[in-house]
């Protein structure tokens, strides 16, 4: 197998823990029903909501969960598993069930994103794909949206494949970026595998290897007179964008267009501007202006105020890393077993108990007001987010990313302008259902009573 194939195996992307745990359950006989719960709990700074994405990619592992020979010989070679644990393994599918939040559904701190129904061993198993994949996705999606509320309407394009933890990472940020209103990719394997749109002209070595500025951009614009798109800070930005505008000439008197330019440095407010001038001065208000360089929602919001022309967005290294909340406080923990509820009850990490449902209500203009959070079957009047995904062990239905991108895009009309700030102040209302309330207090009880007796 190549390096490639072994590095994707998913039924061995996990902690070793995961293992350990499912070989002592089997050994003790341990094969009750459990409830894993997946919540974030609580948020980064400057964030006030999340928006769901993974699920797709979860679905996709989860439909072909196996272990292969190849596995079960590396677990074999490890020393620590007895073989009556290795034949499970081999015939290891997941028989439970999975509720999860729709691709592209804005939710808040403490609300599942995921609650799995299984065997405890199956559950367990999928704890370290589970988190991993979820927590990315819903990562790079939430710092996405973002992106697209500071930008006011103006197109995006993620450019982060290139300083992204890895090639997986970059594909996954090409889809949750467009998952949440970005216009397409430069990355051409996510545009394959997602059918997401991709851009892409000229970086400055294109340029740097012509003898003058001009004939790159000339040799550029005969290759591709449909889509030329100029860089013009390899030199010096006004006098390409004079240039620029000898292009244009060019590609008018042959029934093209000059589609735009890209400022990549510099004081983008000054250049936008300036830049723009010299081509309405020339009748070519047509042209847009890209701009690109270390840019995130919070360059982007000031670029904005302090009036800069810019017509569209290169997102890159700040959106692939989210650099300014690299991590999301994501928890998997485990609520229910044998029909009776858990709580962890450590210091900053406790957990809700038992299955879960988030209630949605909605103002007289149709904006989000509040959600509750309860007991499953606490049943209410408001809109319930947690779908049916996986019923035992069978995939009822994996959206697309098209209906995940509406999704959001209805979502996040619905979404009150003070959580959409880039630097709220205001927190959403989460309220408790009484039901789960009362639940927590008593397990909690009862628990800290169990400990005082030792």
């Amino acid at each position: 197998m190549s390096y490639i194939g072994r590095l994707y195996d998913p039924v061995l992307a996990t902690d070793l823990y995961e293992l350990t745990m499912a070989a002592s359950y089997f050994r003790e006989g341990k094969k009750g029903i459990a409830t894993f719960s997946l919540h974030i709990r609580d948020y980064p700074p400057n964030r006030a909501y999340f928006v769901a994405a993974g699920l797709a990619s979860f679905l996709e592992i989860l439909g072909d969960f196996r272990f292969s020979g190849d596995a079960i010989d590396y677990l074999r070679s490890l020393g620590k598993f007895d073989e009556d644990f290795l034949s499970y393994l081999k015939s290891f599918r997941f028989t439970g069930s999975v509720r999860a939040l729709p691709e592209g559904t804005i939710f808040f701190a403490q609300e599942p994103l995921v609650e799995i129904t299984a065997p405890i061993i199956e559950g367990q198993i999928l704890e370290t794909i589970v988190m991993n994949t979820f927590h990315v996705e819903t990562l790079i999606a939430s710092k996405a949206a973002r992106c697209v509320a500071a930008a006011g309407g103006r197109g995006l394009v993620d450019f982060s494949l290139r300083r992204t933890h890895g090639i997986d990472a970059g594909v996954k940020t090409a889809r949750s970026s467009y998952l949440v209103g970005f216009l397409g990719t430069s990355n051409v394997l996510a545009g394959r595998l997602y059918g997401i749109p991709v851009f892409g002209t000229m970086a400055h070595s294109y340029i740097t290897s012509f003898d003058r500025e001009i004939d790159a951009f000339m040799a550029y614009a005969r290759s591709f007179p449909e889509n030329t798109v100029l860089l013009l800070d390899t030199y010096d930005t006004l006098k390409a964008a004079e240039k620029a505008v000898e292009v244009a000439r060019y590609l008018e008197n042959r029934g093209y267009r000059l589609r735009g330019v890209r400022l990549d440095s510099g004081d983008l407010v000054e250049l936008s501007r300036r830049v723009k001038d010299i081509f309405v001065k020339n009748g070519m208000d047509y042209v847009s202006i890209m701009a690109s360089g270390s840019l995130d929602e919070f360059a982007l919001e000031e670029l904005i105020k302090s009036g800069a022309h810019i017509d569209a967005v290169g997102i890159g290294t700040k959106l692939g890393v989210s650099a300014d909340a690299p991590y999301l406080d994501l928890a998997y923990k485990l609520v229910e077993y044998e029909g009776k509820p858990i709580l962890k009850l450590s210091p900053g990490k406790r957990t809700w108990v038992g299955r879960k449902q988030v209630y949605r209500y909605f103002d007289g203009r149709g904006q989000m007001s509040h959600d509750v959070l309860t007991l499953m079957e606490d049943k209410r009047e408001g809109m319930p987010l947690l779908r049916d995904v996986v019923i035992n062990g069978q995939i009822l239905h994996n959206p697309t990313l098209d209906e995940a991108r509406a999704n959001f895009a209805e979502q996040f009309s619905s979404l009150p302008e003070e959580y959409r700030s880039i630097r709220p102040d205001v927190k959403y209302r989460v309220e408790i259902g009484e039901p789960l309330l009362r639940l927590e207090e008593r397990v909690a009880r009862e628990k800290l009573r169990d400990q005082l007796r030792g």
